[in-house]
């Protein structure tokens, strides 16, 4: 083993001559390690997803929102070409596409 370097895994902010010094008179080298879990619940983990089921169904709202849009233009078109063709005959068979207003 190599007495250069300290044994084990240490944190690397600690400098050698210190480590050296210690090694020669015999005192103790104490590291301090700070836990950073705190007691609880993490709040991140349980909020990420609830944002990602939120704007998700934001998002399906939206889309049904444009697909009513959509069907509801659609539908006034082909009552406005409906209205302004008039009947259509084919053959005998004389067909209305829209009602007369009077």
């Amino acid at each position: 083993m190599d007495h250069r370097t300290p044994p084990g895994n240490i944190a690397p902010h600690i400098p050698a001559d210190d480590w050296h010094r210690a090694q020669a008179t015999g005192q103790p080298v104490v590291i301090v390690v700070h836990n950073p879990q705190t007691s609880g619940i993490p709040w991140r983990r349980i909020l990420v997803p609830f944002a990602i089921a939120g704007a998700t169904a934001a998002g399906g709202w939206g889309l049904v929102a444009a697909l009513c849009l959509l069907l509801d233009a659609a539908a006034h078109t082909a009552a406005v070409i409906a209205g302004a063709a008039g009947p259509i005959g084919i053959g005998g068979i004389t067909l209305r596409l829209a009602r007369n207003k009077t």
